[in-house]
């Protein structure tokens, strides 16, 4: 017998008195089941009905309600989901916990962060990457880094079956020109130029390969006159508008002692008397309004015009800590040395310092010719 007008083989549609469509069909559970909603155009309530009966052949049938909160519930995280859960997993420093957001933000979350996780392809990251642009560098390469980590953890969490991040070398930045360290000329002048306060930062900062933030929390009593040592626990970071924050060395191979050169040790002396409270809490470098820490800008309106003094307007305030490591490895540090001096965690921190010791291979080659006599009586 021939369907009623309305109805069909399978479902029946009906014109409301809004002019859109509803759809509605009786399941294998023999209730009636409508579309969740109404459709403007006949033929998208007559694509839904037939996607429908296609879906009650088989076993696992669900009703569309029940289906829908079903696929919610197991659908893949957004990688904008995906990012908030895990950045707030991770036990980050302050200062990388802003940086990352400020990546995340402003390099990845635009593009990116609406895709599913699991439709983010290798041709997609691509696209992205260029998009990028090819004149920052550095910018692009950490954006790059902190997507292939996320990804990375996602495929651990079989999320994903492989990471799409495949471009070889992207997440390593270069600097345009070659980190040179300071001469000892050029730290004579640089510190010459100095205010009296604040020259042993810059002393310290390249003799003993402090970091920033772990020189401007040193207080009195991590000096060991004695024994001429330093002894690093701690680290201040600023962040905008927020007081300093004061925690561990950037990891935990950061906690260490550092020893003095001996040739510093009067100037050290000479410091903690002039310009340190005798408080075993005193800053060495202290703010002279806040008596906080003292600010990097502050460091930098001093620091910059003595660079430009000993001719290097392009020497950065983190290069002295470079210069330090160069004395060190040119001194005869071993790759162990330098890793415990400068408090790094891993040898491919250490190992960019060895360059400087590649001009010592000749000197290397007359000690080993010391070892046969003068007279060439001994052979090998």
């Amino acid at each position: 017998m021939p369907a009623k007008a309305g109805r069909r083989s399978f479902g029946r549609i009906r014109k409301l008195p809004s002019g859109q469509y509803q759809a509605g069909y009786v399941g294998p559970d023999l209730v009636t089941h409508y579309a969740e909603h109404t459709f403007s155009a006949k033929m998208d309530a007559e694509a839904w009905l037939a996607a429908e009966r296609t879906a009650t052949q088989v076993p696992t049938w669900m009703p569309p309600k029940v289906r829908r909160a079903y696929e919610e519930a197991n659908r893949p995280p957004t990688l904008a989901e995906y990012a908030e859960g895990w950045l707030a997993s991770r036990d980050l420093k302050p200062r990388t916990r802003a940086l990352y957001e400020q990546i995340w933000s402003h390099r990845i979350a635009l593009t990116l962060g609406d895709r599913l996780v699991t439709e983010i392809t290798p041709t997609v990251v691509r696209a992205w990457y260029v998009a990028l642009g090819p004149n920052q560098h550095t910018a692009r390469a950490h954006a790059y880094s902190l997507l292939r980590s996320m990804l990375t953890t996602a495929v651990g969490e079989q999320i994903i079956s492989a990471n799409p991040c495949v471009i070889r070398g992207a997440g390593v930045a270069k600097r345009a020109t070659k980190t040179e360290p300071a001469t000892l000329e050029q730290l004579v002048v640089i510190v010459e130029h100095m205010p009296d306060r604040l020259r042993l930062a810059v002393l310290i900062a390249a003799w003993c390969s402090l970091r920033q933030g772990e020189l401007l929390e040193l207080r009195r009593q991590d000096i060991d006159l004695a024994r001429g040592i330093l002894r690093i626990r701690r680290a201040v970071v600023r962040l905008p508008g927020k007081a300093p924050i004061v925690g561990t060395p950037k990891s935990g191979a950061g906690v260490r002692d550092v020893a003095i050169p001996p040739h510093l040790m009067p100037e050290v002396e000479r410091h903690l008397e002039v310009h340190v409270p005798p408080s075993k809490a005193s800053l060495l470098f202290a703010g002279r309004d806040s008596g906080e820490q003292l600010a990097s800008s502050t460091l930098y309106r001093w620091f910059y015009p003595a660079r430009e003094a000993a001719g290097r307007p392009d020497l950065r305030w983190h290069d002295l800590r470079h210069t330090g490591a160069t004395m060190a490895a040119v001194s005869g540090a071993t790759l162990a040395d330098l890793m415990k001096r400068l408090g790094h965690s891993t040898v491919g921190a250490a190992l960019r310092y060895q360059h400087a010791v590649d001009g010592r291979d000749n000197e290397l080659a007359r000690r080993m010719s010391a070892q046969v006599s003068a007279d060439g009586a001994r052979k090998v």
